[in-house]
């Protein structure tokens, strides 16, 4: 059987890390990654590229569609792509990601680090193994985060964990797959796209509000001129406040008829949203526009609505948010 050809991009990150003095700061290049496993010669034949060298805080929208844009050039020329990134902000990526590249019957697998791999005795150089590993194995495809053994689907990853190996968690679906001295063991197995579909821009103007107890409603005076898209954290199983004279019904709605789009979530981790289960939330369902995420993750949610809005007319953003993408909404 011919090896894999795998093309490895590399983002910086904590796996990448050295401590400059200041505190640890990518400084590792894509091909000094690669020397630290040398196990994945006999595995697969790999191409390395330095995409960019930054701590994941520092990567947003236009870094998302830099790595589907190279992603996208190089698609006919490899087998699979593992991309190195850096762990604070690794699940928006691979939810982005899972937006702007769909179906694609190849795997894209993200992974990182919570110890730099020039350290001793950290999870650097097994967790680029198991990516390899994976993105190697025959019955991977699409963009998923392969952290400390488990395979995640790219658009149910939190980061859950800031210290421990295991730092992310697939939330309210389970893990598709671990990795296991070098072997994936699947306990979900889906049939392969045949043809990956590809998308070029994400509209940067949607706001997260995060509902606290007494919050003003005068937020809503920046938001109706900054924001095309707001996604609400709200308490429990989702609603709006009633105090300052339902100050924040009010806004919505005017948010509403300005023409943008609004999504209720909960700030609760897992088991989503219901808005159709008490009075607060109810009411938010006869606006008609009103979005809502359900057991969506907010990463997933804000990406989502990124990518809608970028490359969709108004209408088509509330049909096809409800429209499951690799699971993002059950």
């Amino acid at each position: 059987m011919m090896k894999k050809h795998i093309l490895l991009i590399a983002t910086g990150g904590t796996i990448a890390s050295k401590n400059g003095g200041e505190g640890l700061a990518p400084a590792l290049s894509s091909e000094e990654l690669l020397k630290e496993v040398p196990e994945v010669k006999a595995l697969c034949d790999v191409d390395a590229v330095q995409l960019f060298n930054l701590d994941s805080t520092n990567v947003y929208a236009p870094h998302w569609l830099e790595i589907a844009a190279i992603i996208q050039k190089n698609y006919d020329l490899y087998d699979g792509f593992v991309i190195t990134h850096g762990t604070d902000t690794l699940a928006y990526t691979a939810a982005a990601l899972s937006y702007l590249v769909q179906d694609s019957p190849k795997p894209i697998v993200l992974t990182g680090a919570q110890r730099s791999v020039y350290l001793r005795d950290t999870d650097a150089r097994q967790n680029l193994l198991d990516a390899f590993y994976y993105c190697a194995d025959g019955g991977s495809f699409g963009v998923e985060i392969v952290f400390d053994g488990k395979v995640i689907l790219g658009t149910r990853a939190k980061k859950t964990r800031t210290r421990s190996y295991n730092a992310f968690s697939s939330i309210d679906y389970p893990e598709i797959a671990i990795v296991r001295e070098g072997v994936p063991y699947y306990y979900i197995k889906e049939t392969k796209p045949t043809a990956p579909r590809f998308y070029h821009a994400l509209d940067e103007r949607v706001f997260v509000l995060k509902m606290t107890p007494g919050l003003s409603a005068d937020i809503f005076d920046w938001l109706d001129t900054h924001t095309e898209g707001l996604i609400i954290e709200s308490f429990g199983s989702g609603g709006l406040p009633r105090y300052e004279d339902d100050a924040f019904f009010i806004r919505l709605k005017r948010y509403l008829d300005l023409g943008k789009v609004a999504v209720l979530t909960t700030q609760v981790e897992r088991e989503g949203s219901a808005l159709d289960k008490y009075e607060v939330g109810r009411r938010l369902l006869s606006c008609g526009n009103v979005l809502e995420a359900r057991s969506m993750t907010i990463e997933a949610t804000l990406t989502k609505l990124m990518w809608l809005l970028g490359n969709f007319p108004r209408e088509e953003v509330f049909a096809r948010f409800d429209t499951p993408v690799r699971k993002d909404i059950l």
